[in-house]
């Protein structure tokens, strides 16, 4: 054997004696044109819908059919390899190696049938979901990219959202999980409470010097005439009304920032991260808008702090006189949704700082909306170690 392969090298190795350089070059060259066109066409064969539909024809494909990247009123479709294939070449063979396994685990019969899909669907998704925050959800933004958004024609709170995401440049699926697919099982949001509080919310009568609590993200406006954007109201933040106009009211929104940047986020007390509400750059630094106070530094982070106040303006709409219904809301949501996984955390186990962190960590087994997520949230800061008797 070893005789063998030495005549073989000596062979491959011995210079050509009938076949000139030029030739060889040239076969070489074809040679590697072919194999690349080969490779190349493989590649691209497994890099369609039909293939992918090969394997999820009955677990996938239905639930895909209709949805707005299927049919729209424009006939551009989003389809699997747009969304779950890299489009530049190293992380594409990097996706489809790793795509490997799932090729097995369908034909070694893990995943072959829509019962035992869906028992690892949580699990699948969830690949999908780190892999998107990991690359910004590129592959999303191939097609919506930040820079082509015509913000004019959003709603004010989303564009007033995706305008603050557009600076973070946020992932995507931070917000919006279920577009294409069906959820996991238990991650179906959370039974309309926004929609019921805004249902107790339309009786709320105004009156100059009271106190009311929002029951979702509300915009802000800079004059009465409701035009020129301010920010965000947060849910569950309490603000005092101090003028009305028609349908407009004035309100004080008071607490601390950090005395770094631009401040535009208002926390509701020093030193802790409870968000009251978030404003754009050009009304965080208008002394017009935001009055300043005393500055005080946080002994744990070294970061200076500054108490505020700013006055803006708003809609008649979305608040409460009274926290109660919220907080009874929000902590239904909580109780139901995050014991998916486990026997979920008692709301004084943790301090009003840590809660974010944790809550951000369960975020990925449930499915609420924007405002709910952040009214659950604030009802487990408010509810933490820093507000109980009994502090942990």
């Amino acid at each position: 054997m070893k005789s063998f392969l030495t005549k073989t090298w000596r062979t491959l190795s011995r210079p050509s004696i009938h076949i000139s350089l030029g030739v060889l070059t040239l076969g070489g060259f074809l040679a590697g044109i072919i194999f690349w066109g080969g490779f190349n066409t493989a590649l691209e064969a497994t890099n369609t819908e039909e293939f992918c539909v090969g394997c999820h024809a009955e677990n996938i494909a239905p639930e895909y059919e209709g949805t707005i990247h299927d049919q729209n009123r424009s006939g551009v479709r989003a389809t699997c390899p747009d969304c779950h294939v890299p489009h530049d070449w190293t992380s594409k063979v990097a996706r489809k190696i790793q795509a490997s396994k799932e090729v097995f685990a369908h034909f070694a019969g893990f995943i072959d049938t829509p019962e035992k899909f869906e028992d690892r669907r949580i699990v699948l998704a969830q690949h999908e979901w780190d892999r998107f925050s990991s690359n910004k959800s590129l592959e999303c933004r191939n097609c919506h990219d930040y820079d082509g958004m015509d913000f004019t024609k959003m709603s004010p709170t989303a564009r007033i959202q995706m305008k603050q995401a557009k600076e973070r440049d946020q992932s995507c699926l931070d917000c919006h999980k279920g577009i294409a697919h069906h959820l996991p099982e238990n991650m179906d949001s959370t039974g309309g409470m926004i929609s019921q509080l805004e249902q107790l919310a339309s009786n709320t009568k105004f009156t100059n010097g009271e106190e009311y609590v929002s029951v979702r993200h509300l915009p802000l406006y800079q004059e009465k005439s409701l035009s020129t954007e301010a920010g965000l109201l947060n849910p569950a933040s309490s603000v005092k009304v101090i003028d009305q106009s028609g349908d407009a009211i004035q309100i004080e929104v008071s607490g601390w920032r950090k005395d770094k940047g631009f401040g535009r986020v208002i926390q509701e007390d020093f030193g802790m991260n409870i968000a009251v509400a978030s404003l754009l750059k050009e009304s965080a630094t208008n002394d017009q808008i935001v009055e300043k106070f005393e500055r005080k530094e946080d002994d744990l982070t070294g970061l200076p702090w500054q108490r505020v106040t700013a006055k803006l303006w708003m809609k008649k709409e979305a608040l409460l006189d009274d926290v109660q219904p919220i907080w009874e809301q929000a902590k239904q949501s909580y109780q139901t949704n995050c014991s998916v996984c486990h026997t979920q955390p008692d709301e004084a186990h943790f301090d009003a700082n840590t809660w974010p962190g944790m809550f951000n960590g369960m975020m990925a087994f449930v499915n609420f909306d924007t405002d709910s997520k952040s009214l659950v949230l604030k009802y487990l800061q408010k509810h933490s170690s820093d507000f109980s008797d009994g502090n942990h």
